[in-house]
């Protein structure tokens, strides 16, 4: 199988696994610590709720990432090109905010973390 086939198959792949880690983790996780908002808040006896709330956040961080992964996986596949600079910071950007974006809206603010992958974000888009 050439190269390009293989980025393709390893993109849709880990499309795939983002898409699965969001929703089992909705569905076996957070469902039962949610009361009415998108955001779970109920963890006690174990957890606070801003721990629920920064919790909730991270998980689906990491799909965000496996998105980017795998898009640039995939637009390799589909366009090789030597020189793969401006494909990855955009990469980089994209998701370093809608990461920085999560974080905002699941903390309202509370958790610095939205800030330093907001700089992340902006120092990335800069580059390109």
């Amino acid at each position: 199988m050439a190269s390009e086939s293989w980025l393709l198959v390893g993109g849709l792949v880990a499309i795939v696994v983002a898409v699965v880690h969001s929703a089992l983790g909705e569905v076996l996780i957070f469902q039962r610590m949610r009361k009415e908002t998108i955001v779970p808040t109920q963890g006690q006896p174990v957890l606070r709720e801003r721990y629920v709330r920064i919790l909730w956040a991270t998980w689906h961080i990491v799909s965000v990432f496996g998105l980017a992964i795998a898009g640039v996986l995939i637009f390799m596949s589909l366009y090789p090109v030597t020189d793969v600079r401006g494909l990855f910071l955009r990469a980089v950007a994209i998701s370093m905010g809608v990461s920085s974006a999560l974080v905002l809206f699941a903390t309202k603010g509370m958790h610095p973390g939205w800030v330093g992958l907001l700089i992340v974000s902006i120092s990335a888009a800069m580059a390109f």
